[in-house]
C-alpha cells in the first residue's frame, strides 16, 4: 500500500469546524484495518535507528497513533491531557490557539531525566499543541527526540515552530 492509498482513506470535510477550514478526518483511515496498520508500519519505519524510550501523545487523536506505535516498537506511552483529566500530580503548559489559548497537563512521574521522547499526533498545523507537549517533557527533565505526525499541513509552518527538533510526517498536504 502506497502513500496515495493511505491518503485516499482520509476524508476531507470542507467548512468544518468553521467556514473556510478543510478538516482531515482520520476516522475513515482507522476504520480500515489494512490502511491503519500500514500507516503505523510506515510511521514506525520513519523512526528506525532513533534512540527513543517513550511516545508522548496529546489527546485525543494522538492517543490512537502513539499507542499503536508504543505497542509495535515496545516503548512507553505517556498521555498528555486537558486540565482535570489526569488523577495524580501534574505539571501544565499553555499554548495559543487562533481564538484564545489552552492548557495541557502531564503526570509529574511520567517523564524523567532518562526519557527520550517522540511527540506523536495525527496532524501538524501551527504546532501549538505539539510544542506544548514537548515543553512538558523538557520541564520534567526529559529530552524531545522529535515530533511525528500522520499529516502535516505545509502552509501553516508548524514544523518551523517545532525547530530545532526533527519533524517527521507521513503525509504532507497543502493547507
Amino acid at each position: 500500500m502506497a502513500l496515495e492509498e493511505i491518503d485516499s482513506h482520509i476524508r476531507r470535510v470542507p467548512d468544518f469546524p468553521s467556514k473556510g477550514i478543510l478538516f482531515y478526518d482520520i476516522t475513515t483511515l482507522v476504520n480500515n484495518a489494512e490502511a491503519f496498520r500500514k500507516s503505523i508500519d510506515m510511521m514506525a519505519e520513519m523512526l528506525a535507528g532513533k534512540e527513543i524510550t517513550c511516545f508522548v501523545a496529546p489527546e485525543s487523536r494522538g492517543f490512537i497513533f502513539a499507542s499503536a506505535l508504543s505497542y509495535k516498537l515496545g516503548k512507553e506511552l505517556v498521555l498528555v491531557r486537558k486540565p482535570g483529566k489526569l488523577p495524580s500530580d501534574t505539571v501544565s503548559a499553555s499554548y495559543d490557539l487562533e481564538y484564545g489559548n489552552d492548557v495541557l497537563e502531564i503526570h509529574k512521574d511520567a517523564i524523567n531525566g532518562r526519557s527520550k521522547a517522540v511527540i506523536v499526533d495525527d496532524l501538524l498545523a501551527t504546532g501549538g499543541t505539539a510544542r506544548s507537549a514537548g515543553q512538558l517533557v523538557e520541564k520534567l527533565g526529559g529530552s524531545v527526540e522529535g515530533y511525528l505526525f500522520l499529516i502535516e499541513l505545509m502552509g501553516l509552518k508548524g514544523a518551523e515552530a517545532l525547530s530545532p527538533h526533527p519533524v517527521w510526517s507521513l503525509l504532507k498536504m497543502s493547507g
